[in-house]
């Protein structure tokens, strides 16, 4: 069972590691409050009437928002996954997905921004919707996302046919539905996924994809974020066809004075944000303690840290929402409606895109599912550039959503081609980044962006003659859920790309390689200058600065499964790759020399290894590579080296099938036993070589950081291994 380890309880690492965390979130912060103070002072060319208090009130967001995520790190996400990872393990699938629903139902009834927006709703349309109806529409149609989800991981089916069906059942449902309705259906979908319950169903779904063999967690472990921003504008749309259907009241609606206190002012609306916190925290804590306890019939392991991590998510939450009370809200609001009433539309537009960009960089959920990206990714995915990425759709999402409002354009057109565009990218996007997009929908809008966000899209509505707020008002939210997908699914489209160019340069560098021993072989090479520098081609590899870590180097056994494994690692964490044993006998199969003569001709004649040496220090000296060579490990010291073992016997009858099946062209051998020995010889001249030429026994694996018996092993579960071994290894 994959647990996150127990703090040791050490008051000065936890108030380091609070002091980090305080210090990142200032950082994330200053985006945001430089914005608004742009605006604020060089635009507008006011002062606000509370300074001191919003700068009391920026401290306090990036201390809540320390505390927050730290409380996370203890306490909802080695619950979360622990307990999906038990459940996953019942001969019953009941629990697990009577689990997913309660908690998708629960944490979203009691959500906030849910609650607020419903309020507007409910208000803006004069009766025409129900708040407490809407919010138990979108709170069951959250659980059954989840649940539908939870069915797709256990299904091992791909994601995007789900979203892609669920994005066309959107779509016709807008076909039938008032045009009322369609904006709040839309934002439904973007405030379902608060800041508590994103961190709680990432760690539902990475916990089960962890549980699950052949499951990759960064493939199947997102997406269920995805599912529960899809499913209520389904269910909201629906409830529209019903509820304007039915005889609603059809009232002319109610122009929302955006700037209305809705605080109870004083002391008192300090204890009722604290009871709010708790509010949205006990749902979930409820949950877990159930399920643990007459489900399971297990104890917490771990319960007094556990139950802290829970303390530290309440208190966090009650700091930054007082910090964002005092500071954020009512400057970023404020400036809203001074921009909406200003007349200037490139105001307007550039505060949409500054304020959607500003907002998401210090949103708590999407850096809480950026970090675990980047954690289960191995650091292939970078949580800082994946937040840059969503926040830059998000604000080209708003400024886009403003636009349509000046303009008077429906909503619909808008929505609709944005989707077509997310479907065609992403049979496009590698698999890897495909969930993580469509998450990235929902951890966009919560917390922070939603009521700045929504006060700026009634604000033009309400400031522009001839608008409507009910029908143009809502739908800011539903575009900053939209762009980030298409900003993000082009992440990871250029970042294939990428790999791609690296890996067409290997080959160019191979071919280099190639073209050098063509002009030595059958020629005595032992003193010979192969740069044609003047130096000494072990001088210049010497000079080689040593490579960052993200490397991943394996070497084995004859027949142990090094081609393979090498393959499917790389693939698997979005890597590059090269194989020096490819490398080696694609040079046998070009001169038309059988592996035993090539081996013979390098004995004596060092060109080859020169020249194989050079290109994996060259190699060496970029990152996110996994490298298969004997002397990966020595030549690149700062990676994590990799040895797979395998059985004399098992060796000679795997290599003996690849000969007999023509996928080893340049090995021939009549028998099982043939093979053996010839595998032996080599690997006898190989370590003589080495030994000779280098001083390093190839047959001590205690120069490796991992080995690994890949007798009767599938190449996936070594794999796993591996992966799980280097993630561990990076983190010390």
């Amino acid at each position: 069972m994959n647990q996150n380890p127990t703090p040791t309880p050490n008051l000065r690492v936890y108030f380091y590691t609070f002091f980090e965390d305080f210090r990142g979130s200032l950082i994330d912060l200053s985006v945001i409050v430089g914005i608004i103070a742009f605006y604020q002072f060089a635009i507008l060319q006011t002062v606000p009437d509370d300074l001191p208090n919003m700068a009391v009130g920026l401290m306090l967001v990036a201390a809540g928002l320390a505390l927050f995520l730290r409380g996370l790190e203890l306490g909802v996400f080695p619950l979360g996954e622990d307990l999906s990872q038990r459940l996953a393990t019942l001969s019953s699938r009941t629990w697990i997905l009577v689990f997913a629903f309660v908690i998708g139902f629960a944490t979203t009834v009691a959500e906030p921004a849910l609650i607020a927006i419903a309020h507007k709703a409910a208000v803006i349309s004069n009766g025409g919707i129900d708040a407490l109806t809407l919010r138990l529409v979108v709170a069951f149609s959250v659980g059954l996302a989840i649940v539908l989800g939870v069915v797709r991981i256990i299904l091992d089916h791909p994601i995007h046919w789900y979203i892609i069906a669920g994005y066309c059942l959107v779509l016709l449902a807008t076909l039938f539905s008032p045009v009322e309705i369609v904006g709040l259906a839309y934002d439904s979908g973007g405030i379902t996924t608060s800041t508590v319950t994103v961190p709680l169903i990432a760690a539902l779904g990475i916990g089960l994809s962890t549980t699950l063999k052949e499951r990759n967690p960064l493939i199947d472990g997102f997406g269920l974020i995805a599912f529960a921003s899809v499913m209520p504008m389904i269910f909201v749309q629906g409830y529209g066809i019903f509820a304007y259907g039915a005889g609603a009241t059809g009232a002319e609606p109610v122009l929302l004075d955006v700037a209305e206190e809705t605080a109870a002012g004083g002391y008192w609306a300090y204890v009722e944000t604290l009871l709010a916190s708790i509010r949205d925290v006990t749902p979930v804590a409820l949950v877990i303690l159930f399920f643990y306890f007459f489900v399971l019939r297990q104890p917490i392991a771990h319960f007094g840290v556990r139950a802290g991590g829970f303390g530290l998510v309440v208190l966090g939450l009650y700091v930054f929402v007082i910090g964002l009370e005092l500071g954020l809200f009512p400057i970023g609001e404020s400036l809203a409606i001074e921009l909406a009433g200003s007349g200037s539309l490139l105001l307007v537009y550039s505060f949409a895109f500054a304020v959607g960009f500003a907002t998401t960089i210090a949103e708590p959920a999407l850096t809480a599912i950026a970090g675990k990206a980047e954690e289960i990714s191995e650091g292939s995915i970078k949580g800082s550039l994946l937040r840059t990425f969503v926040a830059v759709g998000v604000g080209i999402g708003i400024l886009l959503g403003a636009y349509r409002i000046v303009q008077g354009d429906s909503i619909v057109y808008y929505i609709l081609s944005g989707y077509v565009v997310v479907i065609i990218m992403t049979f496009f996007a590698p698999r890897t980044i495909i969930p993580i997009a469509y998450d990235s929908g929902g951890v966009t809008t919560s917390t922070i962006t939603v009521p700045i966000v929504a006060a700026l899209g009634l604000g033009l509505a309400t400031s522009i003659p001839g608008r409507d707020p009910l029908i143009d008002g809502f739908g800011l939210i539903a575009f900053a859920s939209l762009f980030p997908m298409i900003t993000v699914l082009g992440y990871g489209i250029s970042k294939r790309e990428t790999i791609r160019f690296h890996e067409r340069r290997i080959v160019r560098m191979e071919q280099q390689v190639f073209s050098k021993v063509s002009r030595h072989v059958g020629a005595s090479l032992e003193d010979m200058d192969l740069d044609g520098d003047g130096i000494g081609d072990t001088a210049y590899i010497d000079s080689l600065p040593l490579p960052k870590r993200s490397i991943i180097t394996i070497t084995g056994d004859s027949g142990s499964g090094v081609t393979t494994v090498t393959s499917l690692l790389a693939d698997s964490l979005d890597y590059r790759k090269f194989n020096a044993g490819g490398l080696f006998r694609n040079l046998a199969q070009q001169y038309d020399m059988t592996l035993d003569k090539l081996d013979k001709f390098t004995e004596s004649n060092r060109a080859i290894d020169q020249e194989i040496d050079t290109l994996i220090r060259r190699l060496g000296q970029g990152s996110e590579l996994v490298l298969a060579a004997r002397l990966g490990f020595y030549w690149i010291h700062e990676s994590f080296s990799v040895y797979l073992k395998v059985d004399p016997d098992t060796s000679a009858k795997r290599v003996y099938q690849d000969v007999v099946s023509g996928r080893r062209t340049e090995e021939h051998a009549e028998s099982v036993l043939e093979v053996a020995e010839n595998i032996k010889r080599r690997f006898e001249s190989t370590k003589a070589r080495y030994l000779r030429d280098y001083g390093i026994d190839i047959s001590n694996t205690r120069n490796f950081d991992l080995v690994i018996d890949t007798d009767e092993r599938a190449p996936e579960d070594i794999v796993a291994e591996i992966r799980t071994a280097y993630k561990n290894w990076r983190a010390k």
